[in-house]
């Protein structure tokens, strides 16, 4: 079956809840229909959801309220739809995402991605809590992630290609997008907040990895590992829209310090890089918002 039907309808539900909610809220200045338009997307990942909250006139859409929207199971994953503004750039946020780990099939992991596209964002930005590879990194240090590994033994696009959504054989070379990267190092340098960059290593999880594996996965050039983005990455590809995206370094990877990882870690660690994580995507959202008003949009 082909999942369109299914975006429109989460589409079609989602403006009508936003409308409502826009009309009836003084805080939404800018009016429904700009609220229901966004130009950027954002994904936040694991103890990153709190910059949703800082959207000015933001509408939530809790995910149970979005036909055929999976929810989030993982502690750090809120499962809210917002929408607002960042400096007058209409935004829609996906607070929290679901994981192939949880025992979803790979179109519902990245349902949330297509849906932001479907809603008419010009581009998405996507962030994440990875475990650092590179010796140079340090917990607590922001990554744009410049190319990836996909070793999750999966794929998005496997099974029968919608050519509504995207051509059978989408190229990957550009899949982070070359001009979303060169927003993010000049929102870098216009926030003054450092931006390491590397390759990110996708595994399937739950499990963090073993030393030996990250050993191997050094061997073959990653900087980060973690489990997400890659998916989501490779279905806006697909889908034509511009993406990118930024790890939080949360931990060292397993082998380089004595101590054993727990998700406990992960999520302080996040909430201790708060301020520059908002002050940094908060930036690059504005430059990409503004950038992006010239770029064709796929619906």
């Amino acid at each position: 079956m082909s999942v369109l039907p299914l975006l429109e309808e989460a589409a079609r539900a989602v403006r009508a809840q936003i409308q409502g909610s826009a009309a009836s809220s003084p805080r939404s200045a800018g009016g429904p229909e700009d609220a229901a338009t966004p130009r950027v997307g954002v994904v936040l990942g694991s103890g990153l959801g709190a910059w949703g909250d800082t959207l000015e006139g933001l509408i939530k859409v809790p995910y149970e309220n979005i036909p055929n929207m999976p929810r989030p199971a993982v502690l750090g994953h809120a499962g809210n739809l917002c929408f607002g503004r960042v400096d007058g750039v209409p935004v829609a946020c996906l607070q929290g995402r679901v994981h192939l780990y949880e025992g979803h099939a790979t179109d519902k992991a990245v349902f949330g991605v297509r849906l932001l596209a479907k809603l008419g964002c010009r581009a998405v930005l996507l962030t994440n809590a990875a475990g650092g590879i590179n010796a140079a990194f340090s917990p607590g240090d922001l990554m744009l992630i410049t190319d990836h590994l996909n070793l999750m033994g999966v794929n998005p696009l496997v099974g029968p290609n919608d050519p509504a959504l995207g051509t059978r054989f989408p190229d990957m070379t550009y899949a982070h997008d070359p001009r979303l990267l060169e927003l993010a190092r000049a929102a870098s340098a216009e926030a003054q907040v450092a931006l390491q960059q590397g390759v990110y290593a996708a595994l399937l999880g739950p499990t963090y990895e073993t030393p030996a594996e990250i050993r191997m996965l050094r061997v073959l050039g990653a900087d980060a590992v973690g489990m997400s983005t890659v998916p989501e990455i490779i279905a806006l590809r697909h889908m034509g829209v511009p993406a990118a995206a930024i790890s939080c370094v949360t931990n060292l990877a397993a082998g380089l310090t004595p101590a054993e990882l727990n998700h406990a870690e992960v999520e302080e660690t996040a909430r201790q890089s708060r301020a520059r994580f908002v002050k940094l995507l908060s930036t690059w959202v504005r430059q990409v918002g503004a950038a992006s008003m010239d770029w064709s949009v796929k619906t």
